[in-house]
Parts: structure tokens; sequence; C-alpha cells
């Protein structure tokens, strides 16, 4: 049945009200917890004093959010305004050669940063992993450059890298693994592309170019060679139209919600209030429900943030860098969904797409699925939480297409023929919402906690069954047809721009 099938206007009226009623009450009750136990001994070393004019305390449990928008803070302002400045006085006199400025800028602001040590470190690695790619070996280059990701990731080579660092600030090991995954991962894309040209090489100084680009160093996103090169090579640099009115917008929208987040996390305690199991599990199963989703859209926002950010000073240097995960309020597959959508499109391109090909065989699905998770494993760092992690997604991906090739089989298939597009949505939407399900319980485990996870789990399926459970499920049944409501606006207003283009 196709995206296209509708649903009367009613209907949709109806599951958008219940779905929003149901967001309130779920909002609510956390809203109260936060509210009555904002001093709670247990939770005093996460809670810290707000903005005094809202009289409240603030969930500051996150380290990351907390030091990028407080001592760290300038430093991220003087960094990328001085790229920008030296960006654009460069593109205005020679944009032949800006990639250079950029490299140059970048290596002057990591060498200022991390020191002399760890930039030698990180030449290093770039340069062995270059040497490999002259070869033109894929299973070479790939066996180098896990071999490279393995030395920051594992013990003892890890620690013995990092010691050549000096300096104590805050913020220090997130650079030094955050600056060394990403150029790995990036001298990689390097070494694969190296392999797939037909006639010469990319050189040295082409590696060090895309790697040294600040905006990406440090916390990506990542952008495959083939496609930085080809962009940062132009030397015809003109805006499309209205693009510079888009980019002013996008960033006031990051501000906004940057804004909107400390606001939030005044009233709403998300990330402290599951390190207490047993104030937790008093809780009723809405709220635990609600706490374990609004973790999952927190974790998404501040990589939509943090991203966003970033593509936003490249959109400045005219490069089209990739988009901002998707939302995962519109997410009920495990295919969509990823926190990162440049490791998500490096990963489809060198393994999961080049083993899966289509994606269609069960057998070669399996073995892509696990190779991706094998490297995203190493990528994260391997430990029993990412084992469980990339186990239970991996599982789920699978499980998707075993689930749809059962259902393609002459039986099942013949009786969806014979129903309208409108039911089969409906029966879709119920496996679908049992799906989005698994994909919060899936990743929550690593975004919080097992213990916290496992609760949720319980709390949902078994103790609260059935009267939760059936509501739950549900709820969220009445949120998947949203979503699918979306996507079928989307995909006919795409078949109308595709018409009008052939016109």
């Amino acid at each position: 049945m196709g995206i296209k099938a509708a649903l009367p206007s009613y209907e949709l009226g109806f599951y958008a009200l219940v779905l929003t009623c149901a967001i309130v009450y779920s909002s609510s009750d956390i809203f109260e917890a936060s509210r009555d136990n904002m001093n709670r001994k247990a939770f005093r070393e996460a809670i810290k004093p707000g903005w005094h004019y809202f009289g409240r305390k603030m969930d500051a449990a996150d380290f990351e959010w907390a030091m990028w928008f407080s001592s760290f803070r300038n430093f991220i302002l003087f960094a990328l305004s001085g790229h920008v400045l030296f960006a654009k006085v460069c593109s205005m006199i020679v944009p032949q050669h800006r990639s250079v400025v950029y490299m140059l800028y970048g290596m002057l602001a990591v060498l200022s940063t991390m020191g002399t040590s760890y930039l030698m470190i990180i030449l290093t690695h770039c340069l062995v992993l270059y040497s490999v790619s002259l070869a033109k070996q894929k299973w070479l280059c790939f066996a180098a450059g896990l071999c490279s990701l393995a030395s920051f990731k594992l013990e003892p080579f890890s620690t013995w890298q990092n010691g050549f660092v000096t300096g104590t600030f805050d913020l220090q090991d997130v650079l030094f693994y955050g600056g060394s995954g990403f150029t790995i991962m990036r001298c990689m894309s390097l070494a694969l592309e190296n392999c797939e040209r037909q006639e010469g090489i990319y050189s040295i100084i082409d590696l060090l170019k895309y790697n040294f680009y600040l905006p990406f160093f440090f916390f990506g996103p990542v952008m495959t060679f083939d496609q930085f090169h080809a962009q940062v090579a132009t030397s015809e640099l003109r805006r499309k139209e209205n693009e510079m009115w888009s980019i002013r917008v996008q960033a006031l929208v990051y501000l906004g919600v940057i804004a909107a987040v400390a606001v939030f996390f005044h009233f709403f305690y998300i990330l402290t209030l599951p390190s207490d199991l047993k104030f937790v599990n008093r809780l009723s199963d809405w709220a635990l429900a609600g706490l374990a989703y609004s973790n999952l859209v927190y974790d998404w926002v501040k990589a939509a943030v943090m991203f966003g950010v970033i593509n936003t000073v490249s959109r400045l240097d005219h490069l089209d860098p990739p988009k901002p995960p998707k939302c995962i309020t519109m997410l009920y597959v495990f295919a969509e969904t990823h926190f990162d959508r440049g490791i998500n499109d490096w990963l489809c391109k060198y393994v999961y797409d080049h083993i899966g090909e289509d994606h269609n065989n069960i057998v070669k699905e399996l073995l892509a699925t696990i190779s991706t998770f094998a490297v995203t494993t190493l990528w994260l760092g391997p430990c029993e939480i990412v084992y469980m992690w990339s186990v239970c997604n991996c599982f789920g991906l699978n499980f998707e297409l075993w689930v749809q090739k059962f259902f393609q089989m002459a039986p099942f298939a013949s009786v969806e023929a014979s129903m309208s597009e409108a039911m089969s949505r409906r029966i879709r939407g119920i496996f679908g919402a049992a799906n989005f399900w698994a994909i919060i319980l899936y990743n929550i485990l690593a975004l919080n906690s097992l213990d916290f996870a496992l609760l949720v789990t319980k709390r949902i399926i078994l103790t609260g069954f059935p009267m939760s459970t059936v509501s739950i499920w549900f709820i969220t049944y009445c949120g998947v047809q949203l979503i699918k409501e979306r996507e079928r606006l989307q995909a006919i207003e795409e078949e109308k721009a595709d018409k009008e283009k052939t016109e």
C-alpha cells in the first residue's frame, strides 16, 4: 500500500487530541515531581541554582551542555568568529585559495587549544593513513583506519596517547577524543575515495585541508571527502536566492532553542530524576513513559543544536553540510534512527550500502548491519553498555526486514491487497507504534542507564499490563498516524515539485 493512503480528517483530529492530552497529562506529572523534589538530597549535585527571576533551581546534569553554554561558550564564539572573519576576507580576496586559509586557521586553532603534542599526534595518524591509501586497497585502508581508531578507543593505547597532551581545562578529554575520532573517520574517507579514483591520487595537502576545517574538526559532522573536496574547490562563490536570509533565520532559531532548553530545565528535571531509581519507581506509568521519551527527545535536540550551529557557520563558507538529524518524534523505523547524520552518511556509503546493496536480501542485510554496528561500537568506544546498544539496534534493524519479508508472503500479501489503503495504513500504524517504543527503549539504555531502561520496560510491559500497556500503545499509535500523515503530505508536495520541474 502506498504512502499516499489518506485517513478522514476527523480521525486525524481525534488522534491529535488524544496525543495532546496525553503529553499534557504526562508533563504535569513530571513537572510536579520536579517541583516537589528539587531539594531532595540525592539530586543536590545535579540541581544547581538557576535564573533567579524564575525562582527555581535548574537541571544541570548534562556536563556537555552546561560546559558549551557556560565557561566554554566564550572559546567557541571566539574560535568560530575568527574562522568566519578569516573565511570572509579570504573569499573576497583569493577565493581559489580559501581551502588553504581554512586549513591554516584550523591548524593554528588546534595548536593554540590543545598544544604541539596533540597536533603532532593528529598529523602522524594522517600521514600513516594517507601512506596506506597509496596502495589503493580498500581492505588495507579499512584495516589501518580501524586500528588507528582503536588506538584512541582502547586501553592502554588511548591513555598512552592522551598522556602526551598537557593541560587541565574541563573539556580537554572531550576535545582530545572528539578531534581524534573525527580525524580518523575523515582520513578513512579520503583513503577509500583514493581507492575509487581511476587516475591519479589526492595529495596529502588535500587531506590536511579536509581534516583541519575548524568547524568540523572537534565535534563533526563528518562530510565525506568527495563532497567536501568538490564544494571547497569551487572558486565561483555564489549564493542561492534568499540563502543569507535562510542562514540568519536558522541562526536565530538555534539561539531560541538554546534559550528554550534553559527555561525548560528550570521546570522539568528530566535528566536528574532517572538517576534515583527508588524515586522514579514511585512515579506513575505515564510519567515514567514521558520521562523516557523526553530523554530521547532532549538528546536529539542537543545533537540538532550542536550540528546546527556548526552547519550555520559552514554554510557561510559556501558549503552544503550534512543536515541535522531527523527529529526523533518523526521516527518509527530503525532504518532512519540516528543522532549524527554525518556519521550515518559515512557508514551508509562505505559499509552499510556497500555490503547490503539494495537491502532486500536477508543474509546481506544481516552482514551489513553487523559490520555497520561493529564499526559504530568502535567509534563510540567499546564497553558493556555500547555492546548492548549495538546488539539491540542491530536486531531492530534486521527484525524490521524479517517482518517485512514475512508479511510479503502470499497469504498475508493477498489479505492486505484486499483491504482499503486506509485500513492497511491503520494496521501498519499498530506495528509502527510497537517499533516506536522499541527505538526508545533500545536507545535510552545508552543515553541514560540500563537500570532505568529495564525499569521503564518492566513498568510499561509487565506490571502495567494491560491498562498502561494498551493505553500507551494506543497513544503512540495516534502519534505514528500523525507522522504518516505528514509523510503523505510531503510525498504529495515532492511529486508536484517534480512535475513542475519536468514541465
